[in-house]
């Protein structure tokens, strides 16, 4: 039977319309912002700020990407935050990977009383206070430790990584390596990690998002410039543009300063975004299929 050629009803044809009506509605809600920040980027600032240009570009002008070339500061946080993200993560597998493998070891004595520990530490936490005297009395406080180790492992990450263990490693092939005379040693480094490579990849894509749009952590651990990490440069553009937007009502030299200052803001602003954004909007269609594997591990079994 050829399914293409299935007789519809009149009501299939009337839900399909609609399916599509709703799916061309999400692709336009989701579509206007990307190319609104777009067109803002290489517009002129007047036009993006007094509402003429709201689609597409009005007055092109690239000069808000040759500030934001010959910005030291943007490409240092640019380099930052690549070496956060690709640090961090490392971090984070070295930590998740093993930790998540042996609460999947049925042999493991205690493991109900550590998935116990650990879970309590999603209902209850210490708080940013306590957490930052922690970082402080680490000598943490301006270094790059302290924008990889604090969140060295997310909980909810182990688990999704021992479902995967528990799921798709089978027992069996772990105690014929035992009995070969493996050491659980070589038993997870030979055996364990050349099998998963698709919770390392879902792991991995999963903490590097984070750790390239994180700011939190570096607005409170972080006072040296230096080190802030390209959405803290960009954070402080827009403060900079909104206390100028904040200043208009004043005259003479001070408001011609901050006029201008609010011009170079809106100028670069929106360039940024799409600088900052651009690697992980190039990478996502080729690693959606990781996202979709990480929200079904464990869902089916069979």
């Amino acid at each position: 039977m050829d399914l293409n050629h299935i007789n519809e009803s009149r009501i299939d044809k009337v839900f399909k319309v609609f399916v599509y009506m709703c799916l061309t509605c999400a692709l336009l809600i989701v579509l206007y912002p990307l190319i609104y920040i777009m067109s803002a980027s290489i517009s002129n600032p007047t036009a993006v700020n007094s509402g003429q240009m709201w689609l597409f570009p009005k007055d092109i002008t690239f000069e808000g990407y040759r500030v934001i070339f010959n910005n030291d500061s943007i490409w240092r946080g640019y380099m930052m935050t690549i070496f956060y993200t690709a640090f961090g993560t490392l971090i984070n597998l070295a930590v998740t990977i093993p930790a998540a493998y042996a609460l999947a070891r049925r042999d493991f004595y205690g493991r109900s009383f550590f998935m116990i520990m650990f879970v309590i530490t999603m209902f209850i936490d210490g708080g940013l206070i306590p957490t930052y005297l922690v970082v402080r009395n680490l000598g943490m406080i301006d270094t790059i430790w302290a924008m990889v180790l604090p969140n060295a492992a997310a909980l909810w990450n182990i688990i999704i990584a021992r479902v995967f263990f528990q799921s798709t490693i089978p027992r069996g092939l772990e105690e014929a390596a035992i009995i070969d005379g493996a050491s659980n040693f070589k038993l997870f480094v030979k055996i364990i990690l050349p099998l998963s490579a698709p919770i390392i990849a879902v792991m991995a894509l999963f903490y590097g998002v984070g750790h390239w749009n994180g700011y939190f952590n570096a607005m409170i651990y972080l006072s040296d410039r230096s080190l802030y990490p390209l959405q803290l440069v960009l954070r402080e553009i827009l403060v900079l543009q909104e206390m100028s937007s904040n200043n208009m009502n004043m005259t003479g030299e001070m408001a011609q300063f901050l006029h201008s200052q609010q011009q170079l803001s809106a100028i670069i602003k929106y360039g940024v975004m799409i600088v900052s954004s651009l690697p992980i909007i190039i990478a996502y269609p080729f690693l959606q299929r990781y996202f979709v594997k990480g929200v079904m591990i464990g869902s089916l079994k069979g």
